[in-house]
């Protein structure tokens, strides 16, 4: 295949590159999935092309590859290790509804959990 097209990698590239650029550019917010299985150059590449304009960046990735992302993250809005958190915070930010917490009905706001005359609640 390669000698046949030497420079199908390239113009696949661009192809991509230009799809991926046309739907960053007309979202509000960007989702960026990364995963163990395979590099991550795109999806780093698109996750900094999106902060850089602004956008708001949404990283989907398991916890065993956090510290490889962890500038990526620190540019990110919000991080998710599942994708049910992404639809929680999207559902938030577009309904204002909250998630339901993470520990079920055993909740303890933080103030309560750290006492009422703490000065830095």
């Amino acid at each position: 295949m390669q000698e046949e097209r030497p420079n199908w990698d390239k113009v696949s590239a661009q192809m991509n590159s230009v799809r991926t650029r046309n739907l960053i550019n007309d979202a509000d917010i960007v989702v960026v999935r990364f995963g163990e299985k395979f590099r991550q150059w795109n999806a780093a590449f698109d996750a900094g092309y999106a902060a850089a304009l602004g956008k708001s960046v949404i990283t989907l990735h398991p916890p065993a590859i956090s510290h490889m992302l962890k500038e990526v993250n620190a540019a990110a809005s919000v991080v998710c290790t599942d994708a049910n958190q992404v639809v929680e915070t999207l559902d938030y930010v577009i309904t204002g509804n909250f998630p339901e917490p993470r520990d079920g009905k055993d909740f303890v706001p933080i103030a309560d959990r750290l006492g009422k005359g703490n000065p830095n609640p």
